[in-house]
């Protein structure tokens, strides 16, 4: 091989290592965004939110898969899987975060939101969100929350009407294992029952239990009207949810990376709760168009009357980061 061949070959394989490290550093990375429920929620709409934000600031390089359904394990699981750092994401309700901070519960408090109108807001509200993460970075390890999102508020289903707090006395009702939960529900006479998401729609249609409580969509894709034909409007409690990413993809990430993650969050926590109050709507007049009984006159100071009182008492006893707070919540306007 002659000098000037030998200078080509060397440029050819020079401009080669260029177009591999260039190559390498827009390498395309996949990762799991797990929850329990199915499409057409406000968990998928949260999963469509952030993925399309993240894909498009990382130029593609960065691809969240979506695992709805429970394919991955129900709440509990998945957020053991998250801190585990065998997931990167999951979207879980503050309820079922109690599990691992039992200061989470805080958020079910019942009727700790005025409306619909508050929730968005509060959800939104940086001084309420910064706290939530202040929380879970102090009483948890393995996984950080990212954002803030909604999927309504939670109202009773059975076979019989509830219209006012004396009509749930003595009933099975099936609800989140929050200590909230638990002290909430027997004052209004009812009895509890804890039980994985998947499990409630065989119970109520069994008798294990006679009645459960959960948003309007939730209620309608998961076909529970099918057992339960009886919505009443109790509205007693918002149905928070919370993104969470594995500490161990976060350590991984660069500050460019972070940064896209932390701004594909940000935009769940501005425009999430306000889509899954759109779903609430829909979803009611789908309901009724089944034949669905829709109980809108709840008498709620029925049940205010009981549950006010719990308010201070249970955010203070669950710990300084819930009372902190809930605080927030309530100042917001």
């Amino acid at each position: 091989m002659g000098y000037s061949a030998r200078i080509v070959g060397i440029a050819m394989a020079a401009a080669a290592l260029l177009l591999s490290a260039g190559a390498g550093a827009q390498e395309v990375k996949h990762y799991r965004f797990a929850h329990d429920q199915q499409l057409n929620t406000g968990y998928s709409v949260a999963y469509d939110m952030f993925s399309a934000k993240l894909k498009e600031l990382s130029k593609g390089t960065m691809i969240v898969d979506q695992y709805p359904g429970a394919q991955l394990g129900q709440e509990p699981q998945l957020l053991q899987l998250v801190k585990s750092g065998d997931i990167e994401f999951a979207i879980i309700s503050s309820a079922n975060t109690a599990t691992i901070s039992p200061q989470a519960g805080v958020m079910s408090l019942h009727f700790l939101f005025r409306d619909a109108n508050h929730v968005v807001k509060a959800l939104a509200d940086q001084k309420v969100i910064d706290a939530i993460k202040a929380m879970i970075d102090d009483t948890s390890q393995g996984l950080h929350v990212i954002a803030t999102g909604s999927q309504g508020v939670r109202s009773i289903y059975a076979r019989k009407e509830i219209h006012n707090v004396s009509d749930l006395k003595g009933v099975k009702i099936r609800v989140q294992a929050t200590a909230t939960e638990d002290t909430i529900f027997p004052a209004y006479a009812a009895q509890t029952v804890h039980m994985p998401f998947g499990s409630v729609y065989t119970s109520l249609q069994t008798g294990v239990v006679e009645a459960a409580e959960n948003s309007v969509n939730v209620y309608l894709v998961n076909k529970h009207y099918e057992v339960a034909p009886v919505l009443s409007m109790t509205e007693h409690e918002a149905n928070n949810a919370l993104l969470f990413i594995s500490d161990r993809l976060w350590q991984s990430l660069s500050a460019e990376q972070k940064a896209w993650v932390t701004t594909a969050a940000a935009e769940v926590s501005a425009k999430e709760p306000a889509k899954a109050f759109e779903l609430e709507k829909n979803a009611a007049a789908k309901l009724k168009s089944f034949g669905v009984k829709v109980v809108e006159d709840v008498d709620k100071k029925s049940f205010t009357a009981i549950a006010d009182p719990y308010l201070d008492k249970l955010a203070k006893d669950l710990g300084p980061h819930a009372e902190k707070i809930k605080n927030l919540i309530r100042a917001v306007n």
